[in-house]
């Protein structure tokens, strides 16, 4: 996408990836077009052990596993190797949150979806939406990095909110080349796997843009004043991942998004559930699925474990 605005490159690259479905909490991200092969290769083959967690739903004929993702990732982590690659291997389907993010023309499709979603359909700027106090400290983030006040003024709060994220993820060397539903979108179509979504990049999208306008700043001031706790963030989001510790992600990912419920249950508990559904009624076709999604939707309260367990689907952990 042509941006207007005038943003230095780092900043439009910024934008693109974000525009390219960097939706951190919920969706996959894609800042590239084409498949990273090498990436692939560097997760099966570093010596850097990494044990995500997996899980396991069957029938007499019918296999789902369930892996948790996280969209941005270090180069290098052997987590696509043991236990998870066995299970993809044995895989006929790849099913992610959203369409293939190594599509080109999927990621073109989602250009339009900035100017319906992203930003304020009734031309409200976005330090409008802001206290005095809020402003300041709104401007005083834009002074830091060098860009005009009115950079983002444009865009929805959420959406401004994702932007600066990614600027953190990338000062501690995360990247969504590396991230986990590259990889596995690029072992898909290297090995002739169907590939299915659970979502339309638009529905995510929609959601997001239905979250409280409140919520949203509320996000927004909280990613300005916490920047520099962000790479402590990270590093504990990495370690729990790598180990498996899918209670310990689980709060690590959902620690602030508590402080904003209804955009928990848009983001979170509804699609939860949904996808628990999905899950169900998958089981009554036969064949092997890997099913990856954010991992904050695998484990926690509400997670879609605990909505299988209403519906009386026993949910397996592979251990290994």
């Amino acid at each position: 996408m042509t941006l207007a605005h005038p943003f230095s490159n780092k900043w439009k690259k910024l934008l693109n990836t974000a525009i390219g479905g960097a939706l951190l909490l919920t969706g996959c991200t894609a800042a590239d077009s084409k498949p990273n092969s090498a990436s692939t290769k560097a997760a099966a083959t570093t010596n850097d052990n990494s044990d995500p967690a997996l899980w396991v739903v069957k029938d007499h004929d019918t296999t789902i596993y369930m892996f948790g993702t996280v969209h941005l990732l270090k180069p290098g982590l052997s987590w696509f190797d043991e236990a998870v690659k066995e299970a993809f291997d044995k895989s006929d389907t790849l099913v992610m949150e959203i369409a293939d993010v190594t599509d080109p023309e999927a990621m073109k499709a989602m250009e339009p979806l900035v100017k319906k979603y992203a930003a304020d359909a009734n031309g409200k700027k976005l330090r409008d939406k802001l206290t005095v106090e809020q402003r300041s400290i709104f401007d005083a983030e834009m002074t830091k990095l060098g860009m005009p006040a009115t950079t983002f003024d444009a865009y929805d709060p959420w959406f401004v909110s994702t932007v600066l994220s990614m600027a953190h993820y990338g000062k501690a060397g995360m990247s969504p080349e590396s991230g986990a539903e590259k990889v596995l979108a690029a072992a898909a179509k290297a090995s002739g796997k169907k590939m299915e979504s659970l979502e339309t990049a638009e529905q995510q999208f929609g959601w997001f843009d239905a979250t409280p306008e409140s919520e949203q700043v509320t996000g927004l001031i909280e990613v300005i004043t916490k920047g520099d706790e962000i790479a402590s963030y990270i590093d504990r989001m990495s370690t729990a991942w790598n180990k498996g510790d899918a209670d310990g992600l689980a709060a690590v990912l959902n620690e602030n998004i508590d402080h904003t419920p209804e955009t928990r249950r848009l983001l979170l508990t509804d699609r939860n559930a949904r996808w628990a559904e999905w899950v169900e009624k998958r089981l009554e076709q036969p064949g092997t699925v890997f099913m990856a999604v954010g991992a904050g939707h695998l484990a926690g309260k509400d997670s879609v474990q605990d909505f299988l367990a209403k519906r009386n689907v026993k949910v397996k952990r592979i251990q290994y």
